[in-house]
């Protein structure tokens, strides 16, 4: 059964985008779909709200960080990554059993697709979770939105290959010699109006207008089920930028952030944890040198941290309270460790995707929240199903 998902997945996934002769057979089966860029829709009534299984101790969360679909997909090497991608979340869903998903950002490698609508490649990777009926939220990354990067090689004497790409139903002819395909990215807007239009499981959100160019800036809460206007959590997803802008959070998603905690968790009573793709400057001052992991948890510490380009106040504010347990990002492939920082957390997931750099072994960092009294835990979920780095976020040593 597991042989014959992975050979239909690999064929749809070489059927998005295939370099062949304009006479091919294949012009005739051309996949299509269309992307509706018209108003978002309406949010669901409890699209905000998260609960606890009925009876349920806890609350788990899988993190699938920098995926990265869609690379190289007119070689056999490109579209075999995305499904050995698909096996590693397959394992990691079914044997975690989350209740709910984040899509840590780079979720596709914008700037190695060359069609209208990456949008194909952003479905297939939220496969696996859709199609076992769990929830989740994303939030982007840098390469999400990135605009295509011509191979150098494609100016050499083989010269430019011919394209085939997914197209309105209504142009067909237009998918011919390359004429269907785009070569400047799709836009973050239009990402995610695809995935909350086509997925009732996604509880990701736009967020407010006046935050733009960034998007995916919202706000979810943990409730009970035994006591819904009981709040366990709030988790907040923010745009750290990257791609089509510079790779930074604003001062203005930080008041936002300011004003949002103040009016929903005024007292810092709540716990608060937070998710950004690309990891702050705060990031290098904990990050381990020379091995003295000093009080971090991890197994991967082999590459610098890459942050963004400036610090504008999140962290500031994040400093002011307790009610701040931790910080997960991304984007560091090599990476997967928390360090204690001021009075919270700061994590890495641990690369996802086949995708990307670097070939170490892919795996996904889960979360587990228990409430009465509320703890955060963390270990790492390996594709082999190794699981390690167990890590209590909920109380740290205060770090100067």
């Amino acid at each position: 059964m597991m042989m014959s998902t992975v050979f239909l997945i690999s064929l749809f996934l070489r059927l998005i985008l295939t370099v062949h002769s304009h006479n091919s057979p294949l012009d005739e089966r051309e996949i299509r779909r269309e992307i509706s860029l018209h108003t978002p829709p309406p949010s669901p009534e409890n699209s905000t709200t998260l609960h606890l299984r009925p009876f349920g101790s806890s609350f788990k969360i899988a993190l699938f960080a920098d995926l990265h679909f869609g690379e190289n997909a007119w070689t056999d090497w490109g579209p075999r990554q995305d499904v050995n991608s698909i096996k590693v979340m397959s394992t990691v869903l079914d044997e975690e059993k989350p209740d709910f998903v984040v899509y840590h950002g780079d979720v596709i490698t914008a700037n190695n697709i060359p069609i209208q609508n990456a949008s194909l490649y952003w479905d297939q990777a939220i496969s696996p979770t859709r199609d076992r009926g769990i929830p989740w939220a994303s939030v982007f990354g840098n390469h999400d939105d990135m605009p295509f990067e011509w191979p150098m090689d494609w100016f050499s004497s083989t010269g430019i290959p011919p394209f085939h790409c997914p197209m309105n139903a209504s142009c067909p002819s237009e998918s011919e010699g390359g004429k269907g395909c785009s070569f400047k990215g799709t836009t973050r807007l239009e990402l995610m109006t695809n995935e909350l239009e086509m997925n009732k499981l996604s509880y990701s959100k736009f967020g407010p207008k006046d935050l733009w160019p960034s998007v995916s800036n919202y706000v979810l809460k943990l409730s009970s089920t035994d006591d819904p206007e009981s709040v366990i959590a709030y988790m907040y997803f923010l745009d750290s930028g990257g791609g089509s802008y510079p790779e930074v959070i604003s001062n203005a998603q930080a008041e936002w952030f300011n004003r949002t905690s103040q009016e929903i968790n005024p007292n810092s009573r709540v716990p608060e944890i937070i998710f950004w793709h690309i990891p702050s400057q705060a990031y290098k001052t904990v990050a381990p040198r020379f091995y003295a992991h000093r009080k971090c948890i991890g197994s991967m510490f082999v590459e610098k941290v890459a942050s963004q380009e400036a610090e504008i106040g999140m962290m500031k504010l994040f400093e002011g309270r307790s009610s701040v347990k931790a910080v997960f990002v991304g984007h560091n492939h090599g990476l997967d460790w928390c360090c204690p920082y001021k009075n919270f957390w700061l994590c890495y997931a641990r690369h996802s995707g086949y995708g990307g750099y670097g070939n170490w072994p892919r795996g996904a960092r889960i979360l587990e929240i228990t409430q009465q009294p509320f703890s955060l835990k963390s270990w790492i979920h390996m594709e082999d199903g190794h699981v390690h780095s167990e890590v209590l976020l909920s109380s740290t040593t205060r770090e100067e």
